[in-house]
């Protein structure tokens, strides 16, 4: 016999978001990073009525005028080895204040396309970061993304670019999908900012692929650069410090220039 679900519960359930970021798999890497010290301070943001975890190291020589924060691929934390963890460490020893953010996470095993109803918690969370960020000096901020974290930055920019001076996107993919998310294409093509456009030489299909579409869509913008990372695959593991030289070279000139 099947029992009734009491109308209360019904309407408590009506009441919950349809999806909503995993806040027990969020618990978990942020018990695992207490855990194991890691370089920076651990702070926490509140966007949506809930904290998330935010992993701030300020620069070592310098004030924190420049300031990036950095977003994770799919499934990922704020100090995930080795490209996260370098970004985040490596660009404050070159006068770089980074904060990497936890961002919205789903279930073990979900899709990239799981995720694409998650990014309106991360235009929130972007929005507590910049705020944190000010209120300890920034100036000019840039968002550094990775994988599925490229894609939430650009979404993001394409719709409210306030207060955020570069994006350097790491792996952007142009996912085939009709969801608004993940429009690669529109939102290169009306973000203004010096946008750089890095991806590995085997990357990820979806990304080494569709390159000449990125390329496409930037080139009516005069500071936007596409740079091939030769011999590297999605996880950047052979040479990573590389990679974020190459990050971190072009913020640099691309913020004097401005």
């Amino acid at each position: 016999m099947i029992k009734k679900i009491p109308v209360f519960v019904l309407l408590v359930l009506s009441a919950l978001p349809a999806t909503a970021s995993d806040a027990k798999r969020e618990q978990d890497y942020a018990a695992y990073i207490r855990q194991n010290p890691t370089v920076g301070k651990a702070v926490w943001l509140q966007a949506d009525g809930r904290s998330f975890l935010g992993l701030f190291t300020e620069a070592e020589k310098a004030d924190n005028a420049n300031a990036a924060i950095i977003l994770h691929d799919l499934g990922e934390y704020p100090d995930q080895k080795p490209l996260i963890h370098a970004l985040r460490t490596v660009l404050p020893q070159h006068n770089w204040t980074t904060l990497a953010l936890q961002m919205p996470l789903r279930e073990q095993g979900a899709s990239e396309a799981d995720y694409y109803p998650l990014f309106a918690e991360v235009s929130t969370r972007l929005e507590a970061a910049i705020d944190h960020l000010q209120k300890n000096g920034a100036k000019n901020i840039v968002i550094i993304g990775y994988g599925l974290g490229a894609l939430m930055a650009a979404y993001v920019i394409s719709e409210k670019p306030d207060n955020i001076q570069a994006l350097a996107a790491i792996s952007l993919a142009v996912p085939e999908t009709t969801a608004a998310q993940a429009q690669t294409q529109a939102f290169i093509k009306s973000i203004a900012l010096p946008l750089l456009d890095i991806y590995a030489e085997f990357d990820l299909s979806e990304v080494a692929d569709t390159a000449r579409l990125r390329r496409m869509a930037g080139k009516e913008n005069p500071v936007y650069l596409q740079v091939q990372m030769n011999g590297e695959n999605h996880a950047y593991q052979q040479d990573h410090e590389r990679l974020v030289k190459r990050v971190y070279s072009w913020l640099s000139s691309t913020l004097r220039q401005e």
